[in-house]
């Protein structure tokens, strides 16, 4: 009877997808050593000390800055979303001190200090890894200041600060170590800066050419436009955010186009070169060249796994260094797990969150939670911003075969008095067969405030219908989603149709 109520407690272990933990054996120092200090890191170790495992978390600083950048907090902390969107706040400005005439408000001359700016932001950022380093203390997690590399499947080495060496033994490791900007390797690169610099430059570039066409390069060519840097933005391929969907980008295009940045699309840069006075000059393939102040890579990141020691654990990357995963965040190695951009799968902050606090319950609280990581609402903070969730017209139409599209383009009232010639734009996406709204987007004003809600919704299986029932907040350019009765066009089998 023994034996039988142990075989039936292991088929259960099984079907929530948990390995067999030694919690206080004595077999290891702790049941999870997390390498990295990020998003997914704090809340997995955060997490699984809250379900009483012993857990330490391994971390290169405890401060933001050169030469590490990111510290207690991961990237978006320190280097990446919490930073940036100050920029955002900070950057837009500048163009509300010009509509405000329009409203009757004395137009003064306004001038902008960026050593104050960064000093504020600097001592926020500092506010954030001190909670950051009390909450993860006040949980009961053990901060290991120092960079860890793995020796076996059950060590970390981790490398201090003072060059001590010290090591940590688990049952589990999980790795959470992010990614880290990638620039390609052409003559000059050294004088260019990537995302992590940006954050903590000196004063404001009076021209930057900004390379890339992913949202990190399009927010920057906003902010550093909104400063009031003469912005020269350059990409390799005929129009930026791939993979978002495609009116949204055509509409994005035309709307920085208003204004005076160089958009320059299909090029690719050949070399930098510093000049004298301190300048440089970018020189594309194409032989045009650009004169600028500071020169800022955002060409994609790549997983920060190099020189962690996943070799010696047998662990398995692909040909980028990302960490393939199962459903649970396991890798090929029964005991090592990983979340968050390490595993490329979608490289949010909020996405490693879920997979790390996923990964925690299922290992540590008896629950059997695999990340969802379908109908994931996001934003682009380029001005204007981008929201969106769910699929995009063109996935939609490959997935679901019969869908109808709604689409409104429109003038935000604040511009009807501002003169301002910007529009915004409201699209849903509804799958024939079921009603349901499976992708809905929006370029304008708020938009990443307004399609949290909308994903909502979206996440719970609302349908148009649904929507149509919804009474609008009137007047808010929100209420679009509620009104659109009218559809764009229609895809059958896939197929875009040419009338309705």
């Amino acid at each position: 009877q023994q034996q039988q109520q142990q075989q039936v407690a292991e088929e259960e272990e099984k079907k929530k997808g948990t390995a067999s933990m030694l919690r206080g054996s004595g077999k290891h120092m702790y049941d999870l050593v997390v390498v990295g200090g990020g998003s997914g890191g704090v809340r997995a170790s955060r997490i699984a000390a809250g379900h009483g495992a012993k857990v330490a978390l391994v971390e290169a600083s405890v401060n933001h800055g050169p030469p590490t950048y990111s510290a207690i907090g991961g990237t978006c902390v320190n280097v990446g979303c919490v930073p940036k969107k100050l920029m955002v706040y900070g950057s837009s400005y500048r163009e509300e001190f010009e509509h405000a005439a329009a409203f009757g408000w004395s137009k003064g001359s306004a001038t902008h200090d960026w050593a104050t700016f960064m000093e504020k932001k600097d001592k926020e950022i500092s506010r954030l890894n001190g909670i950051y380093g009390r909450m993860l203390g006040g949980a009961g997690v053990e901060i290991v200041e120092g960079w860890g590399k793995l020796k076996g499947t059950n060590e970390v080495v981790v490398s201090k600060p003072d060059g001590e060496e010290v090591s940590l033994t688990a049952e589990t490791i999980l790795i959470a170590v992010g990614g880290w900007p990638f620039k390609p390797d052409i003559p000059g690169i050294e004088h260019a800066i990537t995302s992590n610099e940006v954050f903590y430059l000196k004063e404001l570039p009076q021209r930057t050419v900004v390379v890339g066409g992913g949202y990190i390069a399009v927010e920057f060519a906003a902010i550093l436009h909104g400063f009031g840097s003469e912005v020269t933005l350059m990409y390799r391929r005929d129009l930026f955010l791939r993979g978002f969907d495609k009116d949204l980008r055509e509409h994005l295009k035309t709307e920085m186009e208003r204004t005076s940045m160089n958009l320059q699309f299909n090029t690719n840069v050949a070399k930098i070169e510093k000049n004298g006075d301190g300048s440089f000059t970018v020189t594309t393939d194409s032989g045009d060249t650009v004169e600028c102040d500071c020169v800022l890579y955002a060409t994609g990141r790549k997983s920060k796994t190099e020189g962690l020691g996943l070799e010696s654990a047998g662990v398995e990357t692909d040909k980028a260094g990302n960490i393939p995963v199962d459903e649970y965040s396991r890798s090929n190695v029964d005991n090592i797990y990983a979340v968050g951009d390490v595993t490329d799968r979608i490289n949010l902050t909020p996405v490693a969150l879920h997979e790390g606090h996923c990964f925690a319950d299922t290992m540590y609280g008896k629950k059997d939670r695999k990340p969802d990581h379908e109908y994931v609402a996001s934003a682009v903070f380029s001005h204007p911003e981008i929201g969106t969730v769910g699929y995009s017209e063109e996935d939609a139409a490959d997935k679901f075969k019969n869908i109808t599209v709604y689409k409104s383009t429109f003038r935000p009232m604040v511009h009807t008095i501002t003169g301002l010639e910007s529009k915004a734009l409201m699209k849903l996406i509804v799958d024939d067969n079921t009603d349901r709204v499976v992708g809905a987007h929006m370029c304008g004003p708020h938009a990443a405030e307004i399609l949290q809600g909308v994903g909502i919704a979206v996440k719970m299986g609302a349908t148009k219908a649904d929507f149509d029932a919804t009474i609008g907040i009137h007047p808010t350019s929100a209420e679009e989603f509620v009104t659109m009765r009218t559809p764009s066009h229609k895809y059958k089998d896939g197929v875009k149709q040419s009338n309705l």
